[in-house]
């Protein structure tokens, strides 16, 4: 599933090629996708609308027009891609914007969930969906972070997921969050506390932030990644890649987290 740095890839995306854009048309190909109001509504609403910004908050990607605001999730393996509009449609797009000049956006989704709403504000739809601060947002500081943990009775990684305490983490960025500061999947949360705190705190930034440098999403471009990052190596031949010892599996909240037996004991 995408998560914070390919969503953010999305997000820059957008701000390099469509802002100051107008929308000359709308396609839905696939009507289920719009939520909350028909696509034939939708499309007439957007017709003629400019691209004036774009924001990311946790997993979210918002396109800010004129006179509206786009929420897009994307599901389990979503995207956006841009290109010409003499080039082929992409295979399984869902919504395509046409901008004046021929240009377009499309709104990938092959599992057809996720979804795309309007909305008015970033802070409206935010408090209506139930999430939390994004990870990297200033306001979820050290502090704001402790008190998530404390108050976590379950395993740090279903925290860590818990997009109502903190947006943006999914299940292959906690493992890869987990492995830099060396904790295992399953301790349970409320028991890290001080330095071990911080350390995690700081490896939620230090590993998106790197991530997001290097281009690299949750399931996209993973060999950009640094040679001590645990993604490229999460297969189940895969090894630690800072001491050698084969990955270990687990399910934590019914996903396959992979972790470092010998680097991770607790």
């Amino acid at each position: 599933m995408p998560e914070s740095p390919e969503v953010e890839i999305f997000n820059r995306l957008v701000r390099d090629h469509c802002i100051g854009r107008e929308i000359e048309r709308v396609v839905v190909s696939d009507p289920k996708i719009i939520q909350g109001i028909p696509a034939d509504v939708f499309e007439l609403r957007l017709k003629g609308e400019k691209v004036r910004a774009s924001a990311r908050h946790g997993k979210h990607l918002f396109i800010v027009l004129r006179d509206a605001m786009l929420a897009m999730h994307f599901g389990m393996n979503g995207s956006l891609q841009f290109g010409r509009g003499d080039e082929p449609e992409p295979t399984y797009t869902r919504l395509r914007l046409r901008f004046a000049g021929g240009d377009c956006l499309a709104y990938i989704n092959p599992r057809r969930l996720g979804g795309i709403a309007l909305c008015t504000s970033i802070e409206g739809f935010v408090s209506r969906v139930g999430l939390g601060l994004d990870v990297l947002d200033d306001a979820f500081d050290l502090r704001a972070f402790t008190a998530v943990l404390a108050g976590g009775k379950r395993d740090v990684k279903s925290v860590l997921m818990d997009q109502r305490l903190m947006a943006g983490i999914g299940n292959i960025y906690s493992d890869e969050i987990l492995f830099q500061a060396r904790i295992q999947p399953r301790t349970v949360a409320r028991s890290i506390g001080g330095e071990r705190a911080a350390r995690l705190f700081r490896s939620i930034h230090e590993t998106l932030e790197t991530a997001i440098r290097c281009g690299a999403g949750s399931e996209r471009y993973a060999e950009r990644l640094p040679k001590g990052f645990l993604l490229p190596q999460r297969h189940r031949s895969g090894h630690c890649p800072r001491c050698g010892t084969m990955l270990t599996t687990c399910k934590v909240s019914a996903r396959t987290s992979y972790y470092c037996p010998h680097c991770q004991p607790d």
